[in-house]
Order: C-alpha cells, then sequence, then structure tokens
C-alpha cells in the first residue's frame, strides 16, 4: 500500500476554491494519505485549522515572510493567543509556514526577521516544531537557530548548499523536496535528492505552487493561451517515483522512509494505517 506525507500544501489556496474537496479525494486515492496545510498570514488561520479538521489532516499556524509587508506587530501576540487556545489539538503539527525570503525585491528584510525571530520563540514556548521558508536565506536562518534552539522542523523546498543541508541536520531538521527537482536541468537540487541521508528527505508538493516539469508552461506558451498546469498533492506519487530513480531505490522503499521521517519531525502527525 502507498502512503505518502505532502508535508507542505496550500489546501486554502485560492486557486482551489472551485474544487477543493474533490482535489484533496484525488490526493488521498492517488496514495497521499495525509497532508500538512501551513498558514501564511493571520486570514487564513482559522481556515487551514477548519481544513485540517474536514479532511483528517494536520496543520501548522504562522505568518509567511512574503506576507509581512500587511502583517502588524499585534498578530504575534494573536498567534500566540492561537497557539494556546488549540495547543491540545492533534491537529496542530507546527509553526509555520515562517522564515526569510531574500530573493524577492523590495520585502523588508529588517522587518522579514523580527516576525522570523518573534515565531521562533513560540515555537520554543510550544515546544513545537517549524515549517521554514528558505530562499536565498539559509545561513540568516540558521544563524537565528543556533540562539534559539527549537525542537526541529522542515527546511521547505529545499535549494541550499550540502554545507547548508548538513547544518539543518544537525539542528534536528528534515529537508522538504518537491516539484522543483523534476527539472532537468535542476542538477545541484537532483544531486542532493540522490546523495542527502535518506532519513534527511521528506515529501511536500507546495501546491498549488512549484508545478513539477509536466505541469510547467512557459511564458510563450502561456500567452498563447496555455495555461500553467495547477498542482496539487496528487502529483507527489510521481514527483516521489523521480527522487526514488535518482536514489536507485524503489517507490515504496522512498514512501516508507519520507513518511518515518516526517512522522519524526512532525510528532503530533496521526499514526499510519495499520496495513503500512
Amino acid at each position: 500500500m502507498l502512503f505518502l506525507i505532502d508535508t507542505h500544501c496550500h489546501l486554502d489556496a485560492a486557486e482551489f476554491d472551485a474544487d477543493r474537496d474533490a482535489v484533496r479525494a484525488a490526493a488521498r486515492a492517488a496514495g497521499v494519505g495525509h497532508i500538512v496545510i501551513p498558514a501564511v498570514q493571520r486570514s487564513h488561520w482559522q481556515e487551514v485549522i477548519a481544513l485540517a479538521h474536514r479532511h483528517g489532516d494536520s496543520y501548522a499556524l504562522g505568518i509567511h515572510p512574503l506576507y509581512t509587508p500587511g502583517a502588524q506587530e499585534q498578530d504575534i501576540a494573536a498567534l500566540r493567543e492561537l497557539l494556546v487556545q488549540q495547543r491540545d489539538d492533534p491537529h496542530l503539527v507546527a509553526v509555520g509556514e515562517i522564515g526569510l525570503d531574500f530573493f524577492v525585491p523590495g520585502l523588508d528584510g529588517e522587518r522579514q526577521i523580527w516576525f522570523y525571530e518573534q515565531q521562533i520563540k513560540l515555537a520554543r514556548e510550544f515546544d513545537l516544531p517549524v515549517i521554514l521558508h528558505v530562499r536565498k536565506s539559509s545561513d540568516r536562518l540558521l544563524k537565528t537557530l543556533r540562539q534559539h534552539k527549537v525542537v526541529g522542523g522542515i527546511a521547505h523546498a529545499f535549494n541550499g548548499s550540502e554545507q547548508q543541508a548538513q547544518a539543518f541536520i544537525d539542528l534536528g531538521f528534515k529537508l522538504g523536496f518537491g516539484g522543483a527537482l523534476t527539472y532537468d536541468r535542476a542538477l545541484k537540487l537532483r544531486e542532493l535528492a540522490a546523495t542527502l541521508p535518506l532519513d534527511a528527505l521528506v515529501m511536500e508538493t507546495d501546491a498549488p505552487d512549484i508545478p513539477p516539469h509536466w505541469l510547467y508552461t512557459t511564458a510563450e506558451q502561456r500567452a498563447a493561451g496555455v495555461p500553467q498546469g495547477r498542482n496539487s498533492s496528487a502529483e507527489l506519487p510521481r514527483i516521489a517515483a523521480e527522487v526514488a530513480q535518482l536514489r536507485g531505490i524503489s517507490l515504496e522503499e522512498l514512501a516508507q522512509a519520507t513518511t518515518a521521517n516526517a512522522l519524526a519531525v512532525l510528532q503530533g502527525l496521526p499514526a499510519l494505517p495499520a496495513n503500512f
């Protein structure tokens, strides 16, 4: 029986408004038995909680770095209050999606750092792992993690160096791999997926973002009316199959290992089905 965990899916995104329940059902039918829904801003917190409960999935609560321009300092107090309210909810597994994005132009780096560090402190207070947005920011993220150690977490959509990967692993983190590695040109990322310790990897889609190569359309194609394929958790088995091929193992072996890794780092995840 194939059982994969999508450790990062934005099921609350507007792209799923028309058919959200059908999207979740299709993923389950494909072998994605569980997903983690990370929030990106205060206005989404209650929705991700409701979605996780409706589908028997898990959620994380946080403020994404790309949403820090519109966030308010009092949102941190509101997040703490909600974490107090939800602390006994078994569907709550992390603080996230939080982190730093030094790739997108025009963002206030110091503002991002403030929100990141405040949320790291909340993760420490509530003894929760974190789901990190890592984009051209590994070293700065690691600096804070060394100063304020958390119980671990996931470096989502990891695309750093082998040295940075090991630094996250040493701090109790797993590394999230998804659709980006399906592109032939992603040589460094594919090498990392093939050579990093198997017990360091978890699978994710970041749906509806980061489409795998088979859903991608070029700017020219989009201008000609060919739509971009929508990423979803149902794509995870095919993405995982590429990782398995890179590593020279079966999809079933990869699924077992990455599911066990997700359970280890997000300890609130539910027990596996008996026949797994």
